[in-house]
């Protein structure tokens, strides 16, 4: 059997999130797994750095898989794209050791979000939006505030696989770029729909619905406030994943 390590970029729009579902959920794993049971004539099951949620894209997700396939990794990359919808795109194969998993080997994962101030109709697809002018300084004393291990249980959904709330942050901060406005964060590990919370919260705050104080409570207490809702998932991208 060999292990065979590759990057996933997708557009997440149409797709239920990265994890298989039962039934005719369509999925970016579903998607992936069954275009690789045809080139193989195998049932392949993928493991992943991250599940993304539905509507949220990656630039680059890693995934591996075991084949007792002879086919050369790149081969098996061609005839993925070949099969693939376009919204999906696979890219730098290669064998790796047995003990290598993407999710448990991963030493961080980082995600940005991309925000508009005011609304598309071409960049909406792949951005949130305030819908007003933002105090872009508060947003970023809440952001140095992540920066640390912390409880993140007030900042997301409840996630029966997760095995605890404590994530160690290693960077977070916005940042512009062109049009967006971007909040970029790193961290071991998220919890479900972790990102997307914390952008509402620190939406709220910019539009000084919050201040930092209660920011601060919050992830103190460890009690989410019934103001916060994930942020629209189309702005968030699994942005990289170092090992």
């Amino acid at each position: 059997m060999k292990n065979i390590r590759i990057t996933v970029e997708y557009d997440g729009t149409s797709f239920a999130g990265w994890q298989r579902q039962s039934g005719k959920i369509v999925t970016v794993q579903g998607e992936i797994e069954s275009a690789l049971g045809t080139i193989l004539q195998e049932n392949i099951s993928l493991a992943a750095a991250g599940r993304t949620d539905k509507g949220v894209h990656a630039k680059a997700q890693v995934a591996n898989f075991f084949t007792a396939s002879t086919m050369e990794p790149s081969r098996i990359v061609h005839s993925l794209n070949s099969l693939l919808p376009g919204t999906i795109r696979i890219s730098n194969p290669e064998e790796v050791e047995h003990d290598f998993h993407a999710r448990h080997s991963a030493r961080e994962r980082y995600y940005r979000y991309y925000l508009l101030e005011e609304p598309s109709a071409i960049y909406g697809r792949f951005a949130g939006c305030s819908f007003g002018k933002l105090d872009v300084a508060i947003m970023q004393q809440i952001a140095a505030l992540l920066v640390g291990t912390h409880d993140f249980s007030a900042f997301a959904k409840e996630d029966r696989d997760s095995s605890g709330r404590i994530c160690r942050v290693t960077d977070c901060k916005w940042f512009c770029d062109k049009n967006f406005l971007v909040l970029q964060i790193s961290a071991d590990r998220f919890l479900r729909s972790m990102v997307r919370y914390l952008v509402d919260a620190m939406i709220s705050a910019g539009k000084g619905n919050i201040s930092v104080e209660e920011f601060s409570l919050m992830l103190e207490s460890g009690v989410m406030s019934s103001q916060l809702n994930p942020a629209f998932p189309g702005g968030l991208f699994l942005w990289k994943v170092s090992y």
